[in-house]
């Protein structure tokens, strides 16, 4: 099974390039006279740029693509051969290509947080890097959305990133990969959001009784909630349930799924009625303990690669959880050889999605170096009706402009981060150019789960580590859009 994907153990470097570097830097519109010409052929091509895609039959969407469809093209790479991306921007706003889960240069990232160079409107850059590490990873905008629900990861700028390992034994006949995406987005006022899915299930009750407070406080002056977003169209592919093609399976078959949910806000969930789902692998990293699992949970931007039998024979959804989203959309139907008719949904017995499950047992990670303590608050309504959010008291200013790093690292040094989440929602932590391990949940220590992503629970805390190998500046986020948008955001330093 470890075979099947990247090991945790391939934490090799990405080459670094000078940022003056032909390769690296950014590049005008093809042609001019201020840039050199690159004669080596890229080996993809990226078009940011506007385009119409048919989520189901004559119902078309205006959203912002990479080549004009959605889900955008399939990056394949393979693990620790250089490779080459030129990427076209044909829109009135600079961009930035996040290189989400691959241990990159800053300048190559995709962040402006990092000082990765914008790809100019109307303009084009080339850029150059090792993939690793192997495994799924992503690749999606990094331009803040604030208000403008057309902007940022609400656009369909969001694709898979494959990056084949060195040895792939592959205990499996095919792969297929599904992005998980919401659109039409539209405000609402916010609320609780549900947590009765994530295990272990313990609160701080200081931190409860803190965030609680502070709620209590701005709604007695008069203050609604936060903003939220809800969205109308539900996709799996592109297309919403019902409206695609069928993923068509044969009896006995072995099919890697490789899930990614490329959604800008949401949580989802995933499951196929009379099947379960062997886990191989979270955020592209194997599993050192590959469990089957009736039910699959992903925070926004968590991938998982699972491998399911199909020993059922029929016409099934492959859906949400949640009976509304999958009724708008957010479903695909999966058909047997030889059968046909009504694709039936039946709901999985109750399921509580643990990080931990997977995890070595009866091995704790090593003793860090040092230890970075950080809490995150909301402060309700407090930015013109969207909900702030904080660091250790401090929102990451968003006015733009070259902001200073909060934390500083040492290169080879081992970090852990404990986190206390002072709000009562769910918050997708996500950490740049870096893989992390798991080493507390909920109170539970745990090793050997690697990730690049993590779903920390309202009133909880969680604690991650990671060693300091990648030098430069590294940005450290919520990745759900209205978050990191709103404050959510820390930058480390290698001194």
């Amino acid at each position: 099974m470890r075979n099947i994907l990247n090991s945790r153990r391939e934490f090799l470097r990405c080459s670094a390039f000078s940022a003056g570097a032909a390769l690296w830097g950014s590049y005008g519109v093809p042609g001019s006279a201020l840039f050199p010409a690159v004669d080596a052929p890229a080996d993809y091509t990226v078009h940011i740029k506007a385009a119409p895609i048919e989520i189901a039959p004559k119902h078309f969407i205006s959203t912002v693509t990479y080549n004009g469809q959605f889900p955008p093209p399939l990056l394949r790479f393979k693990q620790g051969q250089p490779a080459t991306v030129e990427i076209f921007n044909h829109t009135d706003t600079p961009e930035q290509l996040h290189w989400h889960g691959l241990h990159v240069s800053a300048d190559v990232d995709g962040a402006a947080e990092e000082r990765t160079p914008f790809i100019p409107a109307h303009g084009m850059r080339r850029v150059s890097f090792v993939p690793e590490p192997s495994g799924l990873r992503f690749y999606h905008t990094h331009n803040r959305a604030g208000a403008d629900l057309g902007g940022g990861q609400y656009s369909g700028q969001v694709g898979a990133v494959y990056v084949e390992p060195k040895d792939d034994a592959g205990r499996y006949e095919r792969e297929i990969f599904l992005t998980l995406k919401e659109f039409e987005p539209r405000f609402g006022r916010g609320g609780d959001m549900a947590q009765d899915f994530l295990s272990p299930r313990g609160v701080v009750k200081s931190l409860q009784e803190t965030g609680e407070t502070a709620m209590k406080t701005s709604l007695a002056k008069g203050i609604p909630h936060g903003f939220e977003v809800g969205y109308a169209a539900f996709t799996i592919n592109g297309r919403m349930l019902g409206h695609g093609e069928p993923i068509r399976v044969k009896t006995g078959e072995r099919v890697l799924f490789h899930v990614l949910n490329g959604s800008a806000t949401e949580i989802r969930s995933l499951a196929l009625p009379g099947h379960e789902f062997e886990v191989a692998a979270l955020d592209g990293n194997a599993v050192e303990n590959p469990t089957k699992v009736p039910v699959l949970w992903l925070g926004t931007a968590e991938r998982i690669s699972a491998i399911v039998e199909m020993k059922h024979p029929g016409v099934w959804i492959l859906g949400d959880l949640a009976d509304d989203d999958r009724r708008h959309g957010m479903g695909i139907v999966v058909e047997y050889a030889g059968h046909a008719g009504k694709p039936v949904w039946i709901a999985p017995p109750a399921f509580r999605w643990d990080y931990t499950r997977f995890a070595l047992p009866h091995i704790s990670a090593p003793e860090p170096e040092e230890t970075i303590e950080m809490t995150f608050a909301k402060d309700n309504a407090a930015e013109e009706g969207f909900n702030r959010w904080t660091i250790n008291g401090t929102a990451f200013p968003m006015s733009g402009g070259v902001q200073p790093a909060q934390f500083h690292l040492r290169q080879g040094r081992l970090y852990r981060i404990r986190m206390r989440n002072a709000s009562d929602d769910i918050h997708p932590i996500h950490l740049h150019r870096h893989s992390f391990q798991l080493t507390r949940v909920g109170g539970k220590l745990t090793a050997g789960v690697w990730k690049d992503g993590v779903m920390l629970g309202g009133y909880q805390e969680m604690e991650i580590q990671f060693v300091a190998d990648n030098p430069g500046l590294t940005l450290f986020h919520c990745h759900q859009q209205l978050h990191m948008d709103f404050g959510f955001m820390a930058l480390f330093d290698y001194l």
